[in-house]
């Protein structure tokens, strides 16, 4: 029986459920009875009788329905359906002709339609101002192309439920790398897509001597000229250190993992650089929930097993299930057979073990999950292919002489944000981001949501109460809770490990995985540029394939940036009026808006509601709500005043000033912060969305910054920085595919 949180209700009602005229005719369950029967169909291609098709379907739904294995969103949202394109990743091609490139991005707008995410790597486009002798002109260049690209993406809705996300990498030999290093300083350019920068051994090896490495054309293989290796080192890590951007893949390391050398080299990955892939592949990922199989504080060996053996199964069969967006990605798809199966909710299963994550146990319990899951996944594609044959491109493989293997790749760490939401558990093989907060304000009932594993851990131990659960809310940590200080230990946030924890954790994982492992190592605030340098050198030297940083703070302003404007007659691209008295006439409110609301205890005013609203634009609108006892009609009446002034364009920055810190003599002081008045509780609501904070549901972050405003409309959630994406722990909104 599925055990579903508030968070994973609004989940499946937005973004799984489906739909008949914008509303959901489709329960949980037969959302899983869905998937299960359209997956388990496949086994009669292999000969199955209907009595086995049925026991399998069976199977299948008992490993969703139970939370122990949940697939990724397109399977859930597409298979039984008439587009039934049940892949998370892509990989796409571009040569360096314009035929390619626009090629390229009419398919990945078909993948987006689709509910895929792609990657690719522009490192075979000449640099910018090469000669194009075709035309007589020049090269516009890599990163000129890449805006070509997230304009169309930006065009395109995936089904109806996900925006398109793109990965793009560029080789660190590239002649324009320090271009593409910087084209995302700026956080409202490309914002369709991660970049990162495809390192090679022969740059780490000239970071290392401390000499310079050659730039070369790829039109050519001419060496164009000479850089520092320390030099560009730096600028990459400034990058990373300043929003996060770019994160960096190593070419070599993944294609000395590439499993079909002899088919093709790998250059790129999918959008959160988990699944390395060959142009036109894709590959189906799914999760197991390990907090799932700890009883007692033991681990049920046998039972992993036999649910890994399942989730093989199951993945297997969906590459036959699946309706691709493309023939070639079919092909390709079915000749190599990749799979992903990951895992879900380590933090919680450490958690039980009363492990913490930040420790010796924690990286060799990582070591030992992780092996176990790979040795058994392995068994089961071999058993596989026993009865269905090896996948078609077995002999050009580094399996050839081995025994067979129906599936060219098994695991994968995969972003699991919204899955996880829905099975309950912490995210991939993240730590916990907070274990409470206060997921509604709107009126006189705090609803708290709770880390299931911490609620049933805290009942275990006769700790659990309300008032406790209240307190933890408040900051999302147990810093300043009662409990004993080994308890404390345990449970231990995000933000309560170091850069080399999370980077063990990775390395630990990765060491058992087949393709890659998507993560955040969370950095705080302040952190230090020679502080990222280090984890990337550690990342390095531990075999890992890859990795993301986000130092905490960082992109405060990413996704509400909107607001503030220089221009004051022009708001993105809508031009002001002026009337033939020089009057100004403010820009029409928008049909639909999204915002955050803050409730104040303002004195003898009594309670105070201010509800600051957004549209593509930014802020358009400010709103209050009083109790009976309020001066409601001044209240509203200021707001009003407000909302039309910002929308006439005046800047914001010179509302704030007129407002803040107007006193009125019943002014009391608030939970976070002292206000003054009516207009000083309007002034401070509406900053907190122009630095891009998350009214009252900040408090349960407590110090770190790391959340946005989720962009949703109607959510009030958070969009914090894990699993190598960005994720809304309160409706499921991912920058992701």
């Amino acid at each position: 029986m599925m055990r579903l949180s508030n968070s994973a209700k609004t989940v499946l009602e937005k973004r799984y459920l489906t739909k008949v005229n914008g509303k959901v005719n489709e329960t949980p369950e037969q959302l899983v009875r869905r998937v299960a029967t359209n997956i388990s169909i496949i086994d009669k291609n292999y000969g199955a009788n209907k009595e086995q098709v049925k026991k399998t379907e069976q199977t299948f739904f008992n490993l969703i329905w139970t939370q122990k294995f949940i697939p990724n969103s397109p399977t859930l949202m597409n298979a039984g359906k008439d587009l039934q394109q049940l892949s998370a990743c892509f990989v796409l091609p571009i040569e360096d002709s314009m035929e390619s490139i626009f090629d390229t991005v009419k398919n990945a707008a078909l993948i987006h339609k689709s509910g895929g995410g792609t990657g690719f790597s522009f490192s075979r486009l000449r640099p910018k101002n090469s000669t194009v002798k075709s035309t007589g002109g020049v090269a516009s260049g890599p990163v000129s192309f890449m805006k070509v690209f997230n304009a169309a993406t930006e065009a395109v809705k995936q089904g109806g439920v996900r925006r398109g996300a793109n990965m793009a990498i560029l080789r660190v030999d590239h002649p324009d790398i320090l271009e593409f290093i910087t084209c995302k300083e700026n956080s409202t350019e490309l914002t369709n897509f991660n970049i990162s920068v495809g390192i090679t051994d022969a740059f780490m090896k000239a970071l290392k001597d401390n000499t310079d490495y050659e730039l070369i054309n790829p039109h050519n293989k001419e060496v164009v000229k000479k850089l520092s290796a320390t030099d560009i080192w730096q600028k990459i890590v400034s990058g990373a250190w300043h929003n996060g951007e770019p994160g960096i893949v190593f070419l070599d390391r993944l294609n000395a993992a590439n499993p079909t050398p002899e088919i093709g080299e790998i250059e790129s990955t999918n959008p959160c650089g988990e699944q390395p892939l060959l142009p036109f592949e894709s590959c189906n990922l799914g999760s197991i929930n390990l907090s799932k199989y700890v009883t007692n504080k033991e681990i049920n060996w046998s039972e992993l097993a036999q649910t890994v053996f399942d989730a093989v199964h199951f993945l297997d069969n969906v590459i036959d299930a699946n309706n691709y967006p493309l023939k070639q990605i079919d092909e390709t798809t079915k000749s190599n057979r990749k799979i992903g199966l990951g895992v879900m909710g380590f933090a919680d299963l450490l958690l039980k073990l009363e492990i913490p994550y930040n420790s010796e146990q924690a990286v060799e319990m990582a070591e030992k999950v992780m092996q176990f899951i790979q040795e058994q996944g392995r068994i089961a594609s071999t058993k596989l292919a026993k009865v269905r044959g090896s996948f078609p491109n077995y002999d050009k493989s580094i399996f050839k002489n081995g025994e067979p293997m129906r599936n060219a790749t098994i695991t994968t760490i995969a972003p699991t944000g919204s899955i996880s939401i829905l099975a309950g558990c912490s995210s991939g093989i993240e730590p916990v981001f907070a274990y409470a907060f206060v997921r509604n304000v709107l009126d006189n009932d705090r609803l708290i949501e709770v880390h299931a594993a911490f609620e049933d851990i805290m009942k275990e131990k006769g700790y659990y109460s309300q008032s406790l659960m209240e307190q933890v809310s408040d900051s999302g940590n147990l810093h300043n809770t009662s409990l004993p200080q080994e308890t404390k230990d345990v449970f231990v946030t995000a933000h309560d490990i170091t850069p080399y924890w999370h980077m063990r954790i990775q390395a630990a994982f990765q060491n058992h995985v087949d393709n890659a492992v998507s993560k955040t190592v969370n950095f705080p605030n302040e952190a230090s540029r020679e502080d990222v340098a280090k984890v990337f050198k550690l990342a390095y030297d531990h075999g890992c394939k890859g990795v993301t940083i986000y130092r905490d703070g960082s992109r405060d302003q990413q996704v509400l940036s909107a607001g503030i404007k220089s221009e004051p007659a022009v708001v993105e691209g809508h031009q002001m009026t002026l009337d033939a008295g020089m009057h100004i006439t403010p820009r029409p409110r928008p049909e639909e808006t999204f915002g955050i609301t803050k409730k104040y205890n303002i004195g003898g005013c009594g309670k105070l509601y201010v509800t600051v609203n957004q549209d593509e634009n930014g802020i358009c609108e400010v709103f209050t709500n009083t109790g009976s006892e309020g001066c409601e009609a001044l209240a509203d009446a200021l707001a009003r005043l407000i909302s039309i002034t910002i929308r006439a364009g005046i800047d914001i920055e010179s509302i704030l000033n007129q407002l803040k810190g107007i006193r009125c003599v019943g002014c009391i002081v608030d939970d976070d912060t002292d206000v003054l008045s009516c207009p000083d509780a309007i002034a401070q609501s509406i900053e907190k969305v122009v630095k891009g904070y998350a009214s009252l549901q900040l408090d349960y972050i407590g110090g770190p910054r790391n959340a946005e405003i989720c962009p949703e409309p109607g959510c009030n959630g958070l969009v914090v920085h894990q699993d190598g994406c960005y994720i809304c722990r309160n409706c499921g909104f991912t920058k992701c595919s």
